[in-house]
């Protein structure tokens, strides 16, 4: 029964991502404006630095709101070592964040070039820092203790990571760009990602295919109270001036769109709790079973929700730190303007950060109540299973 329901859930999901799978992002892209004009990113090295005056801009708008009228400025020079201008020496304005300190000889940056057009010299512009190295290197001290500490089971999880932002990337993202129902493809794109990810990590078994019916469950409960609660809370996914550039990219509808990506972006951020809680609960009522093979249900759920309430507390205030270390800047510009707590916190991005962290949360509550009955009636119905019958001989064997 759980393995048929759960090829249902996973074949359902499969026809959802078939029906809506997206069209031609550069298409919308296209018709934001956002056209190829040929800038080149190219790498190079920092020869030398210098601190000049600039004219000031927009950017440097002081927090009374006077504009300085000249800024100091650093003036990087450099080598550049990719592309075909390699070795030509440019210099570039580095950002207004940057100082000489974080630019010494050597250092490796990603420059723009802009060619000619309408009468106008190309011209080479500061882009940002070349992590590759440092964030290649984390990446792969990563992947080696992964495999150190969790053995094949950690490099399986590794891998259905992998996976998992493949889908994000090359079905999810586009799909909301594109318009499709955001709900719907939030939801077929988690099954597929946990389906995968989940039996590759754990192993196909039943204490694997409960977990995933919990989870499955669990995201239905967050995607339905995400939906209500920002329905009845009003909430407005355009909150900054990042909003407003997506809404506007997206076209004529993007404000609707938003509202989409906001629901989600709440069946995303409980995805991965769930499967940890889920996969917690299967477990340990696997474990109960084991060291008391003749419990009953209720046994076996009492216990399960034992462990379960320990690994909720935790969870939860997982979850709440992790939202609280995200959004630190902007809890420092709450300190800042020394506006009323309550006020603020009915407002733009905060209300939206507590529909999405409750909505979790509230699902994530729920889930683990469900994965422990489940589990536990798995473990007492499996006891019940015929042992196979023995081989009849063969009579002419002697």
């Amino acid at each position: 029964m759980l393995v048929g329901t759960l090829l249902l859930i996973t074949l359902a999901a499969l026809a959802v991502m078939v029906r809506t799978w997206p069209g031609s992002v550069h298409q919308v892209a296209q018709n934001a404006g956002l056209v190829d004009t040929g800038v080149q990113y190219l790498s190079a090295t920092v020869t030398g630095t210098k601190t000049t005056t600039c004219d000031a801009t927009v950017e440097d708008t002081r927090a009374d709101g006077s504009q300085p009228s000249t800024v100091s400025c650093l003036q990087v020079s450099a080598r550049v070592t990719s592309g075909s201008r390699a070795g030509a020496d440019i210099s570039v304005y580095a950002t207004a964040s940057v100082t000489a300190a974080d630019v010494p000889v050597g250092t490796r940056i990603v420059v723009e070039l802009y060619p000619a057009s309408d009468g106008q010299a190309e011209t080479w512009a500061w882009s940002d820092f070349r992590r590759t190295v440092p964030l290649g290197t984390l990446a792969l001290a990563f992947v080696l203790v992964a495999g150190l500490v969790g053995g094949w089971r950690g490099l399986r999880a590794v891998l259905g990571l992998a996976i998992a932002f493949v889908v994000l990337w090359v079905y999810l993202l586009p799909a909301l760009i594109t318009g499709q129902p955001a709900i719907a493809v939030s939801l077929a794109a988690s099954v597929a990602i946990m389906v995968v990810v989940a039996y590759l990590t754990h192993g196909p078994s039943l204490r694997t295919t409960t977990a995933l019916i919990g989870t499955v469950a669990g995201l239905l409960l967050i995607a339905g109270i995400g939906a209500l609660a920002t329905h009845a809370a009003h909430i407005n996914p355009v909150a900054g001036e990042e909003d407003y550039r997506l809404a506007g990219m997206l076209g004529d509808d993007g404000v609707a769109r938003l509202r989409g990506v906001f629901l989600a972006s709440i069946v995303l951020a409980g995805l991965g709790v769930l499967n940890d809680v889920t996969i917690t609960q299967a477990s340990a009522v696997g474990e109960l079973a084991q060291a008391a093979p003749r419990a009953r249900f209720t046994t076996l759920f009492t216990g399960g929700m034992r462990i379960g309430r320990d690994h909720l507390a935790s969870t939860v205030y997982t979850i709440a730190f992790a939202y609280a270390g995200a959004g630190l800047p902007v809890l420092l510009m709450l300190q800042l303007y020394e506006l009323p707590l309550a006020q603020t916190l009915g407002q733009g991005v905060f209300a939206q950060e507590i529909v999405r962290t409750a909505a979790g949360a509230i699902g994530l509550l729920l889930a683990i109540p469900a994965t422990t009955a489940i589990a536990a009636a798995v473990e007492v119905r499996s006891r019940h299973r015929p042992a196979p019958a023995d081989p009849v001989p063969d009579p002419g064997t002697p």
